[in-house]
């Protein structure tokens, strides 16, 4: 198989997906880059052959966990072959077009999900937008999201997704590689499960994430906690730290070290 940069050709079906990447933009050894298209030679059969991305963002992290890895937003093109098991797709041209965080994901989760679904009652658990409202996904790679002031997302399944987006709104990701995202004005981010990852971007907003491998960002004015487990999962260390602080640089990926220490990570 033959694979090389070039100028994207034109498309007999075209289609918006999500990619995983090593910290240096590589994915089973092959070498990416943002703003450049890549074709394949051959014939194109997903999990064999191609480029492979997902339509659904979450589930990239099937393939890459949340913490350690980088996402961008791609277009398919050509060619295409889906996978029977989940959202995969395999082209023939694929053209890496954004880097996009884990926040980004799980907006991009809840907007798929929302165009797909409509639902029956239009009190669903699975979408809060009033202030208060609480938000539940219970299923392995659901979303939640919580979008007014005080609500609470709840993601429980792996590699769930949760977002409060509102003022003081309270995000929880308890699954294993589950994701937490807090934007609102001193909104909560927590994410509780193995290789969790946990962000807050609001003024005053805390992120936490204190499962094993766990990583944690903020930006300036917010705070993070994170834990450091041994391999039984028994907690070592637990540490917290106003962004800003203690070595802590705002919208940096941090986890804990053996020693206690906060260590920068990829994101």
């Amino acid at each position: 198989m033959t694979k090389k940069a070039e100028k994207s050709a034109p498309a007999v079906e075209t289609v918006i997906s999500y990619k995983g990447f090593d910290k240096d933009w590589k994915c089973h050894g092959f070498q990416y880059k943002v703003g450049e298209t890549f074709t394949h030679d051959g014939t194109v059969k997903a999990c064999e052959s191609g480029f492979h991305a997902c339509e659904y963002p979450l589930d990239v992290f099937s393939y890459y966990s949340p913490a350690g890895s980088r996402f961008a937003a791609v277009e398919q093109s050509g060619e295409l072959n889906r996978h029977s098991d989940d959202s995969k797709v395999a082209s023939k041209s694929i053209s890496i077009m954004a880097e996009i965080s884990i926040p980004g994901l799980v907006k991009a989760a809840i907007e798929y999900t929302s165009r797909r679904c409509k639902p029956v009652d239009p009190e669903s658990p699975a979408s809060a937008t009033g202030d208060q409202g609480a938000a539940s996904a219970t299923g392995d790679q659901g979303a939640a999201s919580a979008t007014g002031d005080q609500g609470a997302a709840s993601a429980t399944g792996v590699r769930g997704a949760a977002s409060a987006t509102g003022d003081q709104g309270a995000a929880s990701a308890t699954g294993d590689q589950g994701a937490a995202s807090a934007t609102g004005y001193r909104g909560a981010a927590s994410a509780t499960g193995d290789q969790g990852a946990a962000s807050a971007t609001g003024k005053a907003s805390v992120a936490a994430a204190t499962g094993w491998n766990g990583r944690a960002q903020g930006a300036a004015g917010c705070a993070i906690v994170l834990a450091y487990r041994d391999y039984d999962g028994k907690i070592i260390h637990i540490r917290a730290s106003k962004v800003g602080e203690n070595g802590v640089k705002p919208d940096v990926w941090y986890s804990l070290d053996e020693n206690g220490e906060f260590v920068e990570c990829a994101p």
